[in-house]
């Protein structure tokens, strides 16, 4: 029974020691970036009434949810997505503003993946809402805000491919395709399934060229050399003002001086059906999810009142751990920790001594000895705990100050310290 108690259920599970103060120290780092852009800080609760989720703002399906009760009856829902949270936010809150609104979070999302997806059913997001802005110049910040992120964290290899919604809707809407159809559609191209794709479009009464499109759309993967040619392929003006506004955004990002960071996917689709215009997602090497994601949705917000566009970001904080993990990025602490060893007839001493190095800002941690226990075993306890040094009082003028990692050992008068 007690073995059971220490299991957490599937899909989530503990964070701690030196995983946790990595994660930790990663989150403060990616909260400067956005800071630095001059982002503000919101919080939204965890749970919300279930309408904030529902099928019409395009998130998450309604079976993934966790979903329970309230004792008034009402439907509650852990957050599947923050970004309908933020939404809601904005109309209440702003409502009235007409100018830009830079807003940033970090929180858990919770969705009840499929056991044998083998994937994380509680996860970490960091994100940035830009709001009340529907330039390309928006766009623009939004994805450098992304590669900058991404680049603080310690990466070096990886790549941000941008797609555009209105791109494929211009198709949906040129073939006559109803809701369901392009629902249909949709999974099917995201699921790479193209055989299926062939058949649903087979059924339909459309032209020849334009069946060729749906075909191509995974081909439609590459430089902006590969913008350039889609344009032949269509006359759609939806479509060909969504490529338009995506050789705008590169022209804008090549300003940054970020264009080796990205690639251009025409047939790339998302879950969420809130987006609006471009859409992205950032990949490297380690994992097989995305680190990072986002896009414009212009209609989310007036869904709860406030008639304003809007684009966002969300970096996946326990996928980004992952890839820096595997490729061996080390992600190292601000200050390590000092433990203080004392006899407990110098315990005012210690006390002291730890006042004085802790209004220096370092970490300083108190342990008073134990009987039966050596020297060795307090630097075995100290390197496994991370602390990167011992001090070790042994009279009240006289300190040992030793290594973790090497156990070198030093003396050192009390006065030579506190200087």
């Amino acid at each position: 029974m007690i073995e059971k108690l220490l299991h957490t259920p599937e899909g989530v599970r503990d964070i701690y020691n030196a995983e946790c103060e990595r994660k930790l120290q990663l989150q403060n780092r990616l909260h400067h970036v956005m800071k630095l852009h001059g982002f503000k800080d919101i919080q939204t609760p965890t749970f919300e009434f279930f309408d904030i989720f529902s099928k019409e703002r395009g998130t998450v399906a309604a079976k993934d949810m966790y979903k329970f009760f309230d004792r008034d009856g009402n439907t509650l829902v852990l957050r599947p997505d923050i970004t309908p949270s933020i939404a809601r936010c904005a109309a209440k809150y702003y409502k009235e503003e007409s100018f830009p609104i830079r807003l940033s979070y970090m929180g858990s999302t919770f969705i009840n993946n499929s056991s044998y997806q083998g994937k994380l059913k509680e996860s970490t997001q960091l994100g940035a809402e830009l709001i009340n802005d529907s330039s390309t110049d928006a766009d623009a910040e939004m994805l450098a805000l992304t590669i900058e992120c991404l680049l603080e964290a310690g990466l070096k290899e990886f790549q941000v491919e941008i797609g555009e919604a209105d791109f494929f809707r211009g198709l949906v809407e040129e073939a006559g395709f109803d809701e369901e159809e392009e629902y249909q559609l949709r999974i099917l191209i995201e699921k790479k399934n193209m055989f299926g794709v062939e058949e649903l479009i087979s059924s339909k009464e459309i032209s020849s060229e334009l069946k060729h499109v749906f075909l191509t759309l995974p081909e439609l993967f590459g430089t902006i050399d590969k913008l350039i040619s889609a344009k032949s392929l269509t006359t759609n003006l939806r479509a060909l003002k969504a490529i338009e506004r995506l050789e705008q955004l590169y022209t804008i990002l090549t300003a940054y001086g970020l264009e080796k960071y990205i690639t251009f996917d025409l047939g790339m689709l998302s879950k969420y059906n809130y987006y609006t215009g471009i859409i992205f997602r950032a990949y490297t090497y380690g994992t097989g999810d995305t680190i990072a994601n986002g896009g414009r949705y212009d209609n989310l917000v007036g869904q709860f009142g406030k008639d304003a566009p809007a684009i966002g970001l969300a970096i996946m904080v326990d996928q980004l751990m992952l890839a820096l993990s595997r490729q061996k990025i080390e992600i190292k602490p601000e200050t390590e920790n000092t433990l203080i060893l004392y006899h407990h007839n110098l315990l005012e001493n210690a006390i002291a001594l730890a006042n004085h190095f802790r209004n220096q800002g370092m970490n300083i941690e108190l342990l008073r000895v134990r009987d039966n226990t050596s020297l060795e075993e307090y630097i075995a306890y100290s390197k496994r705990n991370g602390n990167g040094g011992i001090l070790y009082y042994e009279t009240a003028e006289l300190i040992k100050v030793i290594n973790s990692e090497s156990s070198e050992i030093q003396e050192a008068n009390i006065k030579d310290l506190i200087r």
